[in-house]
């Protein structure tokens, strides 16, 4: 599964996934229950890097001292909100406002949609941002709106 990042803005974002042939109703369950589970984990504020303490203290954890003041004092790191999920031929998008929320969310996601390729769901490439030429996005005749041309 080949991973693209094209222009990128946390508020306005469209995650696109194309498929290797066209998704069956199941294929397309797995991956919506997949980013919709990610999406509540980042509303609820689960992706905050600035309080990672488990990550942080290495790999002893026995008998760890969680700092539930240093959890208090991060600041709100939360996603806002999540489109439908569309599908044309062998390819799916979904739009997103990730918010406030930190970069370890996409590398949550991709390591999430690595392993879902390998098990049950054959994809072929993941592109974060920007649109696909042949699929507009709402208000991408805006001006304001910039995209890549480049689809590879």
């Amino acid at each position: 599964m080949q991973v693209q990042f094209r222009e990128f803005d946390a508020f306005n974002v469209w995650m696109w996934i194309e498929f290797v042939t066209i998704p069956s109703e199941m294929e397309k369950q797995y991956v919506e229950e997949l980013f919709s589970s990610w999406f509540f984990l980042g509303k609820l504020g689960g992706f905050n890097a600035e309080n990672l303490q488990v990550q942080d203290s290495g790999l002893d954890l026995s008998y760890m001292v969680y700092d539930d003041d240093t959890a208090e004092d991060s600041l709100m790191s939360v996603m806002h909100n999540m489109g439908d999920f569309e599908y044309d031929a062998n390819w799916g998008r979904c739009w997103f406002d990730l918010g406030t929320s930190d970069a370890i969310a996409l590398d949550v996601l991709i390591n999430s949609l690595k392993q879902l390729n390998k098990d049950y769901v054959t994809i072929d490439r993941i592109i974060i941002g920007g649109e696909n030429d042949d699929w507009r996005v709402p208000g991408s005749n805006n001006p304001d709106f910039v995209m890549d041309n480049q689809l590879n």
